[in-house]
């Protein structure tokens, strides 16, 4: 039997025509890098680079009982987050081990996003669904939204030139829902990568309008687009785990070093 063909993003032309190397990743055809690995790991760390995230996998869970239900599926405390705030967390089995690192937002009173690893979005929701309370929705919305982690020192410029000078980034670990260009976008003060950064969520069908603009108004910052060995040298540099090689379900968080979590 032949192996399934590989999913592509909506951003996957886009790739293509920068002249990106695109290679198969954890089900998916993405760019490991346009120029050099090298040449993009410095962008990030001295200007401003942009990854597509939109392989990665987006959950809504709601209700009058997600909050609590969270609290039980998920290793950090859900309780502390106030609307608009996030937290790294992680998924677990019943022994422990570690199915999915993941970032929860708190959205509305009663709403969360939760980002997945792509190559755990079907895992991830079966043991979510299977584990659901009453009082508790849940929502796979990965196919009609997409994601770019736009990161380097010079993301609050950047912004200021989309948004306008007056108008602030969310703080660290916050999200907060603007309006660019006429394009709803949601825009988490998170990142994989070291440095000041955000990751901006938004309509499939905006993809390819949010990837262009960034570059085009990035372009005097020097903001160019990164593939995913850049972005695993950086996390590597910062000693940033990965789902996988330093997570696994054989291993608790603790085990894996990660107790600070």
């Amino acid at each position: 039997m032949s192996e399934p063909a590989e999913k592509k993003t909506p951003l996957y032309l886009e790739h293509v025509r920068l002249g990106a190397r695109m290679v198969p990743f954890g089900g998916w055809l993405m760019p490991v890098q346009y120029t050099s690995i090298v040449d993009e790991h410095q962008t990030v760390r001295n200007a401003v680079g942009m990854f597509d995230i939109s392989h990665m996998g987006q959950f809504i869970v709601s209700g009058s009982n997600a909050r609590d239900w969270l609290n039980t599926m998920l290793t950090n405390n859900v309780a502390k987050l106030d609307v608009g705030q996030g937290q790294y967390t992680f998924l677990l089995n019943y022994d422990g081990g570690v199915i999915d690192d993941l970032i929860l937002y708190r959205i509305g009173e009663t709403e969360f996003l939760l980002v997945v690893n792509a190559s755990k979005i079907e895992e991830d929701f079966c043991w979510l669904e299977k584990h659901r309370q009453d009082g508790t929705m849940l929502k796979n919305r990965s196919a009609d939204f997409g994601g770019v982690a736009i990161q380097g020192p010079r993301v609050v410029d950047l912004f200021h030139d989309l948004l306008g000078q007056s108008v602030e980034l969310p703080a660290r670990n916050h999200i907060i829902d603007f309006v660019i260009s006429e394009m709803p976008v949601s825009i988490a003060r998170t990142g994989y990568t070291g440095e000041d950064g955000v990751e901006v969520f938004f309509r499939v069908s905006d993809a390819t309008k949010v990837w262009n603009l960034v570059l085009e108004r990035g372009a005097r910052l020097g903001a160019k687009p990164c593939g995913l060995g850049a972005r695993d040298t950086l996390r590597l540099e910062m000693c940033y785990p990965l789902n996988g090689s330093d997570l696994s379900a054989e291993r608790n968080p603790i085990e894996a070093g990660l107790g600070f979590f």
